[in-house]
Parts: C-alpha cells; structure tokens; sequence
C-alpha cells in the first residue's frame, strides 16, 4: 500500500437518544478505507458541523493520513486562535478518525498501538440520582447486586428547581438553587449513605461548580469522614489558584477537568499535586493525541484520569476512551453511561459494559462503525439549552 490519502472529511449528527451527536468521517484514497472521531459538542452541533467542514476539510484533503500529530498540530494553530471548544471539538473528530485508520491499516486495535494492555477490562462508575433518599437507595443496591462497585450519588437533578418564595418578583425565568442549602444537604446525604452501606462500596459525587470557593473548602472537609473516593468539579476553571488551600485542609479525593479545554487550565493543578483526578472531556481537549500526553504528564506527578463519559459522548467517543484507558497504567475510573440498544444498532461495535468493567472489542482501530442510513433516522434538534440557565436564589446567574 502506498501513500494513503485524505479524500473526504464530513461530520454527521445524531440523535439516536435524544442527544446531539457529532462524528467526523474521514475517508482515504484507499477504497474502503475510513474512520470515525468523536466531535459532540451537544449545545453548539451546527458550528462543530461548520468548522469541520468548511475550514478543516479544505485544509485535510490530499494531506497523508498517516501524519497523524502533524496534522493535529496544523489543524490546532490553523486559525491561529485555538484552545476553544468549538475548535477542538471539530479538531478532535479528525484526530480520532485518524486514529481509527491507523489501527484498521496495522490491523491492530489503536490501544496496542498505544503499548498494549494493562489491565484486560476498565472499571467504570454509573450514576445513580433520584427525587429522594429511597429512590437513591434503590438505584445503589441494583448497582451493587449486578456487581458495580463504584457510584456518583446524587439527589435530584443539576441546576436547582423552582423559584424560592424569597426570589424577587419578576425575575427571570431558570432553575434556582440554594447552594448552602444543597451543600448542607450533600453532608447529610453521605452521613445517611454510609450508614446504609458501609464502607465497602466507592461513592463519588459532583458539585458542578455549584458553590463558592469557601463553601468548596467547607464541603470537602465536612465529607471527610465518608471517604468519598473522589469529590468532583469543586471549582471552576476559573478558580484553580483556590486548589491550594483546599490540598492544605482536606484530604477529600479531588477530581477536575470536565469544562477544561486549554492545557493552562490543567498543568499547573497537576505539576504542584493539586487534583487526583483528571476528568476531562477528550474531544473538549482535541482529541486521543493530547488526551494520551495529558494521561502520561499526570502519571509524573501521580494524578490518575477518570475521563468525562457523559451521555453527550459518542459512542465513537466512548471506545476511544476505552482504548486509551485500556493502555493507560494510571487509569483511576471511567465514567460510563449505559448504551442503549437504540445507540448500539446505529453505531455497531460498541464497547460492552460486564458488571462493573466496560470491555473492547479486538477489531482493527477502535472497533467501532456507524450506520449511516440508520443515524439519518435520528436528526439533531437544536433548542435554547435549559438545564445551564441556573441562577441563585436572589436571580443572579451562577454555574450550573
């Protein structure tokens, strides 16, 4: 086989589960030859589309495929402004693609071109909410019955519920929450789950940025005698120098990462030991080839990855994360969210969840298709996103 060319680069949307997908196919001078990236920035599908299409596919076509970190390089400065979700969304459903081609041209799964196996399966955690304490408990003993160890425990949904009778008349509509409230609650929630279970299952639990820095620093020591195995999103970017205090007075497990899109952002929380967990979103950083340099720069510093496994993850993207776990030997968690049937008939392939640990199939790249008739089936909807339109009690705008 000679040069293997880019012939094509397209972007195809989904919503097999009422979730906008995006995967970029690239396909090569090689008849049959193509593969598949994750590019799912559910909340901004048609810019994704666009950059795909319009910017990186005039730059790609002709390009050797095989050139798999030059062209990530040249995509990554092409616009010259770069480290922007829409931007490394588009960059990454390339990059993963390439990656599939790689493995299907070596006729080898892309996690032994990564150094092979370290482990056979890859632990994963499910979440596990509910309108109350008994729903929640419910959920927990079924995960546990079918031999899933590790659980993110949370009451009720992110972003707050209705207006609070003290919220002013006339404000604006969205979701309200009390956040001293809820990190009250938080305490008293893991108090009542460690009672009921002991220590011998692994709970985990996500703020979602939710509180300020201080309450942040109150929640992680109050949740210390429950022994989370790791508190996740604390802060916002925007408030890592704060990590500082909190590795000073808590020993409370820290996961960060899932809002992260520029190395900036992650460097510093990993060079001084500030985090855990690294959680990000690989297609949010650009895709496998820097998700597996971020992977092997926090094994330095002993901080483990715990990828972003979100149902707004293609299944695309779930296998690459699966691939890169299953050659990462400071893996800590993946996060996983069940594929439907719906979702594995559209994309053939996917990686299969077995109680608590998520295998990959030994096909050549990341082992995974798409069914392009089917995924038709399933357009994207593209409304005003509700669930981020989250304010404090008085009105103001807050995280998520």
């Amino acid at each position: 086989m000679g040069t293997v060319t880019i012939r094509d680069v397209r972007a195809i949307c989904t919503a097999p589960d009422g979730i906008n997908l995006t995967v970029v196919k690239v396909e090569t001078s090689e008849p049959g030859l193509y593969g598949l990236g994750c590019a799912t920035f559910a909340y901004r599908t048609k810019a994704v589309r666009c950059v795909v299409e319009e910017y990186l596919k005039p730059l790609l076509v002709g390009r050797d495929a095989s050139r798999i970190e030059d062209l990530w390089q040249l995509m990554n400065v092409n616009a010259y402004w770069r480290n922007g979700p829409i931007s490394n969304n588009a960059v990454s459903g390339v990059d993963q693609a390439l990656w599939d081609i790689k493995g299907k041209m070596a006729g080898m799964p892309v996690y032994e071109l990564l150094g092979g196996k370290c482990r056979e399966a890859v632990p994963l955690y499910l979440h596990a909410d509910g309108r109350d304490f008994p729903a929640l408990s419910e959920k927990i003993h079924a995960y546990l019955e079918a031999g899933v160890r590790y659980i993110r425990c949370q009451i009720g949904t992110y972003g707050g519920g209705k207006m609070s009778a003290a919220t002013p008349p006339g404000s604006q509509p969205g979701m309200y929450l009390d956040p001293d409230q809820y990190a009250r609650a938080t305490v008293a929630l893991f108090e009542k789950l460690r009672a009921e279970f002991g220590f011998e299952a692994e709970f985990c639990h996500d703020v979602h940025e939710r509180v300020q820095p201080v309450e942040a620093l109150r929640l992680a020591k109050q949740l210390e005698p429950y022994r989370l195995f790791f508190l996740e999103d604390l802060l916002s970017p925007e408030q890592g120098d704060w990590y500082r205090l909190l590795r000073q007075q808590t020993a409370t497990p820290i996961a960060v990462g899932e809002l992260f899109n520029n190395p900036k952002e992650f460097d510093f929380l990993i060079a001084n030991r500030l985090i855990d967990f690294i959680r990000c979103h690989t297609s949010q950083l650009g895709g496998l080839t820097p998700a597996r340099k971020l992977a092997a720069f926090a094994e330095v510093f002993g901080v483990r990855t715990a990828w972003h496994g979100p149902g707004d993850v293609s299944p695309v993207g779930h296998a690459a994360n699966i691939h890169l776990d299953l050659a990462t030997s400071n893996l800590g968690i993946q996060e996983w969210t069940p594929i439907s049937e719906t979702l594995a008939e559209v994309f053939p392939g996917c990686p299969v969840q077995k109680g608590g640990y998520i295998y990959a199939n030994d096909r050549p790249g990341f082992g995974i298709d798409l069914d392009e008739k089917l995924a038709a089936k399933y357009p994207c909807e593209h409304p005003v996103t509700q669930w981020t339109q989250t304010r404090l009690v008085d009105g103001t705008v807050i995280h998520p």
